[in-house]
């Protein structure tokens, strides 16, 4: 181990137990991680972790051994989150959960962003796909009733897709192969006549989308830019910390 690694252990990131382990869809796991430092935590729905699933492995390249998790859900009492975590990227993350066992120790560290909670508009239209469903999940969750709700959730495979934390299926699922613009582009369209009120817009996923969608909203529709969250958790052509 590197002695930067040393210093990511002892000193940036915090430890944690994999509690539990659960396969919740064809592709995606369910991890719970628990630690006395999850109880004293500063947090708001949206927030993520940076997650060394490398550390210790000296044939990553340092980019490869971290890795950003939204938190599904978190339980401050009793000191444990839950991750969603999927495998259809087969990569390092994806290798990681498949192979990572419930006694395991893992490190962290927690992320704020700017892809957080905002309860200030009267309707919502969540739009992603398999990478930000638990995190779409929990904005939701975390919203004050009544607020009205639209959705356009994707993937190419149905039997990926899983319900929230509490068995519920807020949202409506599409079958769409990866960066299919137009076709969501479509459906935004016959969404947006239906919303009232103040209007807000989650938008999470593929990069690729998220930048259409987001000069779609601005550009056309003129919504202000505070109308619009935007959160790419992913890039075909990047991988990791680049």
């Amino acid at each position: 181990m590197s002695l930067l690694e040393n210093i990511l252990k002892k000193v940036v990131l915090q430890d944690a137990i994999i509690e539990k382990k659960e396969q919740i869809s064809a592709s995606v796991y369910k991890i719970r991680l628990k630690s006395e430092s999850i109880k004293k935590a500063a947090f708001e729905p949206g927030y993520f972790v940076r997650l060394g699933i490398g550390i210790g492995n000296d044939d990553l390249p340092f980019k490869d051994k971290v890795r950003s998790y939204s938190i599904w859900d978190i339980n401050k009492t009793e000191g444990y989150f839950d991750m969603a975590i999927a495998t259809e990227s087969k990569g390092i993350g994806a290798q990681w959960v498949v192979e990572c066992k419930e006694g395991d120790t893992v490190y962290f560290k927690w992320k704020k962003g700017n892809f957080l909670l905002d309860d200030t508009a009267d309707s919502y239209l969540m739009i992603g796909d398999l990478s930000a469903l638990s995190h779409l999940y929990i904005i939701n969750r975390s919203l004050s009733k009544p607020k009205q709700l639209e959705s356009l959730i994707y993937t190419q495979n149905s039997d990926d897709l899983f319900e929230d934390v509490n068995g519920s299926k807020p949202f409506d699922f599409h079958s769409l192969k990866p960066n299919s613009i137009t076709e969501i582009l479509n459906t935004v369209k016959e969404i947006i006549p239906k919303m009232e009120g103040q209007k807000m817009v989650y938008i999470a996923g593929d990069s690729r989308v998220c930048v259409a969608l987001n000069q779609y909203f601005r550009k056309e529709l003129n919504w202000n830019t505070k109308q619009i969250k935007t959160k790419p958790f992913w890039n075909p052509e990047k991988k990791g910390l680049e």
